[in-house]
């Protein structure tokens, strides 16, 4: 596959006399930047040193744009009284990840971006997209909601607690779980969406906790599934639904992921609905295929206010045809007919049409949702939007909690001036 050569830049390495290999030797690696973002033309630069007291040890390196083309490679000696400095001047917007592995040791990575506020979409945005999608509203809203709601034992003094199930396209149902304030009043409203695995219950605390804050908070699942059943159940639903990302991905109508994002459009009908809804502010939330989910239910939603993701999947889904590399939910790069549906599911291409404030977060070493797509999603942004960059973050899964501070902060500073009624400013970044 081409790969188009966008970067022109040179390394310069500070290299030591040979050395014998040293297996898992403590290295330390610092950035130029703490923020890790850098302009562009500025040169990014990592510092790599050890103890003082250890053997030299050879390090391998490569510096790849966007984790997929490779810039540069090679091996860099590091002792005690010989750092090495790995350095590179990016002429052109994007990410950069280096990896560096002793010898038999585990990689470690490090990212860095450069000018990322001027990252673009790889990929034309479909001349019909707004069309398609405004029709399949029009299909979800010819159907009836058909609400049945089952009060339940809530876990929080102070918070009602019940099931919802809600009629669907395709026949399919929307089940979740509702949470609110026992003490009446009007409140804004908050819409969980859910991370990829395959299909698993909800839990009862996800939405009472927040409603304890004063929120009417719904959850879905983002499956046609039953939501509180046992474990049994779910390890015992099909392969196929257990797969369900490759369900469809030559068929724009019946693809599985159409058919997810409606249903978050169906729940914010129905928190419209709630008598205990402020009448002004709903928020989309969610964390990586829950991001996916809630930066299309905004683009679909004219009432959404607010959105608050965290590492969010599903954009730049045509960027490995352009050098990049794929992120979930992974459209078949060899079928041409699943890389002409994935625009249609593509964050990048739902972001122009959201107006809500933003909130959204990306991990510089994440691989699962890889960054770049993030980010260009963030640029097409129309409404009021904060990032929360993590330099040394992989996936959530994958990070610690230290890592995920500049959103974990962020975003509880967030929902606490919402519950509150305070003003709301999103803050720029420095880089």
């Amino acid at each position: 596959m081409k790969q188009l050569r966008f970067w022109a830049g040179m390394a310069t390495l500070m290299l030591a006399a040979p050395a014998v290999y040293a297996q898992d030797t403590q290295l330390t690696v610092t950035p130029q930047k703490a923020s890790g973002i850098y302009r562009s033309g500025e040169t990014v630069r990592w510092k790599i040193v050890t103890e003082r007291w250890a053997t030299p040890t050879v390090v391998r390196y490569s510096l790849k744009a966007n984790n997929s083309e490779v810039l540069q490679s090679g091996d860099v000696v590091i002792g005690p009284g010989n750092p090495a400095e790995i350095a590179y001047t990016a002429s052109k917007p994007t990410m950069l990840m280096l990896d560096l592995q002793q010898a038999g040791g585990k990689v470690r990575q490090f990212g860095a971006a450069v000018a990322p506020e001027k990252l673009r979409p790889v990929h034309a945005r479909p001349a019909d997209f707004d069309a398609f999608w405004d029709g399949m509203k029009s299909k979800l809203r010819a159907l009836p909601m058909n609400p049945k709601v089952t009060p339940g034992p809530s876990n929080r003094q102070g918070v009602d607690y019940s099931l919802i199930q809600l009629d669907h396209i395709n026949g399919t149902k929307v089940h979740g779980q509702l949470a609110r304030p026992s003490k009446p009043g009007k409140y804004p409203a908050v819409l969980v969406l859910l991370w990829a695995s395959p299909p698993y219950r909800l839990w009862s605390d996800w939405v009472t906790d927040r409603a304890s804050q004063g929120f009417v908070v719904l959850n879905i699942e983002p499956h046609n599934v039953l939501p509180t059943e046992p474990q049994s159940y779910y390890d015992n639903l099909p392969a196929t639904l257990k797969n369900y990302s490759d369900i469809n991905q030559e068929d724009r109508t019946t693809n599985y992921f159409v058919e997810m994002y409606l249903r978050g459009v169906r729940a914010v009908d129905y928190l419209m609905q709630q008598p205990d809804w402020d009448g002004k502010t709903i928020i989309v939330t969610g964390t990586s295929m829950g991001g996916q989910q809630s930066i299309a239910v905004a683009g679909l939603h004219d009432a959404v206010t607010h959105m608050i993701v965290h590492v969010p999947a599903g954009t730049d889904l045509n960027g490995v045809q352009h050098g990049h590399q794929q992120g979930y939910p992974s459209f078949r790069a060899n079928s041409p007919k699943a890389m002409a549906v994935a625009p249609y599911v593509d964050g990048i291409n739902f972001a122009p049409r959201i107006k809500a404030k933003s909130l959204v977060s990306m991990g510089f070493i994440d691989t699962v949702t890889p960054p770049n797509g993030i980010w260009t999603m963030f640029n097409q942004l129309r409404g009021p939007k904060e990032v929360a960059p993590m330099m040394d973050s992989p996936h959530n899964n994958l990070a610690t909690a230290d890592m995920q501070l500049p959103f974990t902060e962020r975003s509880a500073e967030w929902f606490a001036a919402i519950a509150a009624g305070r003003a709301l400013s999103p803050k720029a970044y420095k880089n």
